[in-house]
Parts: C-alpha cells; structure tokens; sequence
C-alpha cells in the first residue's frame, strides 16, 4: 500500500461514515412523512456518527416569529422548553433571519451565544463549538438544525461538520416545512375552535328574553347549564323581573321541548282546589266531582310543570309535593291507585324562603329538594341603561303594532326618565308604561309627557324641587329643541325652522338649557 493511501485513511473512513449517516437519514425520512416521528432518531443518528453532541431541531412559528425547539438531543425537557427564541436574537435568531450558517470555535468568545437552555454550566465553555445551519424551503427560512462540539473528541475540522450539517439540513427541509405547515393548520383550527365555543357560548341567547347586561348573560349562561340536565331548578327574583320567561326558556331549550309544559300559579289558586288542581281527582270525591279529572301533574307527564309562586303554597300541599318530587308518584284525590309520573319541576318564587323556614311556614326539605340549581334573576335597576333601553324599543314596537300605532322612536328625554326611574315593579312595570305612552302618542315619537307622572315626579327623577309650572314648561321647550336638533343632525338653522323660531333664538334657547347640538351630528346619540 502507497504512503499517499495510507495518508487518505482517515479521510476515506470519514467519508464511508458520512455517507452511512445520510444513507441512515434518509432511510428514517422514507420510514415516515411526519418529523416528529423521526426528528430524535436523526438527532440521535447524527450524534452517534459525528463528535457532535447537543443537537436541536429549531422550528419558526411564522405566526408569531418566535423560534421553538421541535426535538432535541442531550437536552432534558425543561431545558427544551427554556430555548426559545426571537427572530435576530442570539445566534439562532440571526442563522434564522438571514438565512446563513454559523460555527463558532468557542462559544466563549461569542457575546451573542445566550445559551438560553443553560445545557452548558458544567462545561468549560473554551471546549466546545457551535454550529447552526438554517433549513431553507426555496429562499424561505422555516427552522435551524443546531449542534455542540467537543474538540478533544473529534479530528474533523469545523469546516467539514459545518458542510455536513447543511447536507442534513437540506435533507429535512421538505419534512421540515410539512411538519411547520401543519403545526401552523393545528393552531389555526385551535383557534378557530376557541372562536367558535365562544361565539356560540355568546350566542346562547334565549329568544323569548331581552337584555345583553353582564348580570342578564350570567342568567343565559346558567340557563343554558341546566335546560339539557333533568334537575329541579328554583327561579328567585323580584316580582315582575321575568321569572316565567326564564322558565319557559328551559323547558323549550331542553330535551322535552316537544313535551308538554304546564304552567301552575301556586298562589292564583284557592287552597279548596289546589290539591285537586295540582293531583286530579276520581268522580265522587267531592260536591260538584261528577267525572274525573287528571292534574296538572298528570298532563305534564314526560314534560314539566312550572310552579310560579310556590313560597304562597299551603304547608299541607307542601308535604304532597315533596313526595312528588322525592317518589315522583301521588294519587288523585279520593283515589286509592299510586301514579307516577316522569316530570321535571321549575319553581319560581318573589319571596324569601330562608325566612319562610325560619317562621315555619315553609319546609325545609321541601326548600332543598326546590333549590337544587337556584337562578336568581336581577331586578331592572341592576341590569344597566342598554337593557332598559331594549326592552322600551322592543314594548314600543310590539304595542304600536297591536294598536296600529306608527310610534318608532323614544324621545331623549323620554330615554332619560326612564333611565332616572328605579322600577320597583321590573320589567312588568316598563311594559305597562310604554303601553300606555304608545296610546298617548299622536306621531312617530315617544315622548316624556307621554309617561306616566310616576316618572316625571322628583322621587321619580331624583331632582329635590317639585316641579312648578314653569319648570314644566322649560322641560317641554327642551325636549321641544333636543328632538328638533336630532332630527337636523344638530344643524340649529334647519332646527330653528322646523320649529317655526327664528336662529337668534334658537341659539339663545340651546345656550340657555346647556344642549351640545354637536352630540347629534353623528347619529350616535342615545
């Protein structure tokens, strides 16, 4: 053998050996198209055949621009975790952002070497190399193929792991790219997922109720929590807030909406005949019980019955109701037969059961088997401006349509007073009194004088003077020149006219009641 062959020894092995390393990538690329099934194994197989140590597969989140560690060799998984980093920062950072390799001869005479991964504290840092390549789609950057080198452990010079790793690169960028690709489309469907639950969480929305307060989409939501489930439900809440609609949009969003639903007012009915009411009763059973009768209990088998106002319930129907509930059978008055009855039970009540208990004259058993999911509904005055301005255009337009009236919007100060006002009768009361403005008005407009006085009183309003006729009549002018300058956008000149005053006055008058005819040029007044 030559001296110039034996010379070539080393260099023909390490060529024999780079070759067996890409023939081994190569064979793990075929083996499957998804990097992650294979990125360790190629970090493992370049470790074993080369001097180099500490290997990372770094991935680019196009999204975000941070760069990630997808797989590691020699790193624990927290150490995986602390490697990352941004587009230009260190020296993965820069490889990534302009797209050329890098190799390091010591990594501590390298400022821009943060080993961030803190893989490296035992290590004299003079030691050990670094090297990272970028791997390329075309002229786009999506990730780096990183390694450490120990020089003591290796005659290859940096120059030629450098020329390898890049071999490598170009090797994985395809199964790079698809592996970036579909993270990228993951993420996308995440987030499109999360877009979705919440639009929908949002969307819940009973359609027999009015409101989008804060306080109003915690009831929705807890309406929507409860209406697929079979549990008792217990609606709590002034008088006149709602409780029925709540009630009926449980039943008509759960899985007996199909089945009947049947609606009793505990406190509407005479003690005489709620029993027969609530169970039926055989013929005979009593005077005037000619034929028999099913009870309310009875028609709502498979559906449910809604017990309004169950506080006003006589103590001995409150021991035949817990049996309901508790056996789900009863028997007809004056019969002997035990019939069951598949029904779920929603009771709703305006008064305070605790104390009822306490002065015995409600169950405490009967209580608990009630107050299974409570729903306390809020009174008006706690739902917000936006609600009861709802709920006024929606009664102006339902009662201007049942009395073929032409009414389509509430004056300002109309909206003001109702906003003053603190509703002790909740929405039940708003209703009545656009009803009663929606009769009272001869134009398109709702407007203050057509309230009731109830809402134009200082308690109403909050003002400390009675009002005299002359405060009525400066409040009349005013509302007189606020609706004028709406419906001119704020233009005083054409409100002058529609008016029938001339524009001296009409400015004398905006001056004198303080209007900013400013905050009607936009038609974003309330």
């Amino acid at each position: 053998m030559s001296t110039n062959t034996r010379s070539r020894g080393p260099q023909v092995r390490q060529e024999v050996g780079e070759l067996a390393l890409l023939f081994e990538i190569y064979q793990l690329l075929e083996r499957s198209a998804d990097l992650r099934d294979e990125a360790h194994a190629i970090l493992k197989s370049i470790a074993a055949n080369t001097g180099m140590v500490r290997g990372t597969l770094t991935l680019l989140n196009r999204k975000t621009g941070e760069l990630y560690i997808e797989a590691a060799q020699g790193l624990t998984k927290n150490q995986q975790e602390r490697g990352r980093y941004r587009m230009g920062e260190g020296i993965m950072g820069q490889v990534v952002s302009t797209g050329r390799p890098v190799a390091i001869p010591r990594i501590s005479d390298e400022p821009l070497f943060l080993d961030r991964t803190r893989a490296r504290k035992n290590i004299d840092p003079k030691n050990v190399a670094y090297i990272c390549v970028p791997i390329k789609i075309g002229a786009e950057t999506v990730g780096a193929l990183s390694a450490d080198r120990l020089f003591e452990d290796s005659d290859t010079s940096l120059e030629e792991d450098l020329r390898l790793l890049q071999v490598i690169a170009s090797m994985i960028a395809q199964a790079v790219a698809l592996r970036v690709t579909t993270q990228e489309e993951q993420e996308r469907l995440k987030e499109q997922n999360e877009r979705l639950t919440r639009e929908l969480k949002e969307r819940f929305h009973p359609t027999n109720m009015i409101g989008n307060s804060n306080s109003m989409q915690q009831v929705y939501d807890l309406i929507e929590q409860v209406c697929k489930s079979e549990s008792t439900v217990l609606i709590r809440g002034e008088s006149g807030v709602g409780k029925e609609l709540v009630a009926s949009a449980i039943h008509y969003n759960s899985m007996r909406a199909n089945k009947p639903y049947i609606k009793v007012n505990c406190a509407a009915l005479p003690e005489s005949v709620i029993e027969s009411e609530l169970f039926g009763h055989e013929k005979g059973a009593f005077t005037g019980a000619v034929q028999q009768r099913k009870g309310r209990f009875e028609l709502a088998d498979n559906g449910t019955i809604f017990l309004d106002e169950i506080g006003d319930l006589a103590p001995q129907m409150q021991v035949r109701l817990l049996r309901v509930l508790q056996e789900r059978e009863f028997e007809r008055v004056g019969g002997t037969e035990t019939l069951k009855v598949n029904v779920r039970v929603i009771a709703a009540t305006n008064r305070d059961l605790e104390m009822g208990i306490q002065d015995n004259s409600f169950r405490q058993d009967l209580f608990y088997r009630l107050n299974v999911f409570p729903i306390h509904i809020p009174p008006l005055r706690e739902r917000g401006r936006a609600d009861i301005l709802d709920l006024a255009n929606f009664f102006v337009e339902k009662y201007s349509q049942l009395n073929n009236k032409n009414v389509r919007r509430i004056s300002t100060p109309a909206i003001d007073m109702m906003m003053s006002y603190h509703w002790p009768g909740n929405v039940r009361e708003l209703e009545n009194c656009v009803e009663r403005a929606v009769l009272m008005s001869n134009d398109d407009v709702l407007h203050g004088h057509h309230l009731p006085p109830t809402l134009q009183t200082a308690e109403a309003t909050g003002t400390v003077n009675d009002e005299t006729l002359d405060g009525a009549m400066l409040r009349v002018e005013r509302e007189m020149i606020a609706e004028a300058l709406k419906n001119a956008r704020g233009n005083k000149a054409k409100a002058a006219k529609a008016l029938g005053i001339t524009e001296r006055v009409m400015g004398l008058r905006v001056q004198r009641h303080e209007i900013d005819p400013r905050q009607f040029r936009t038609g974003r007044y309330v």
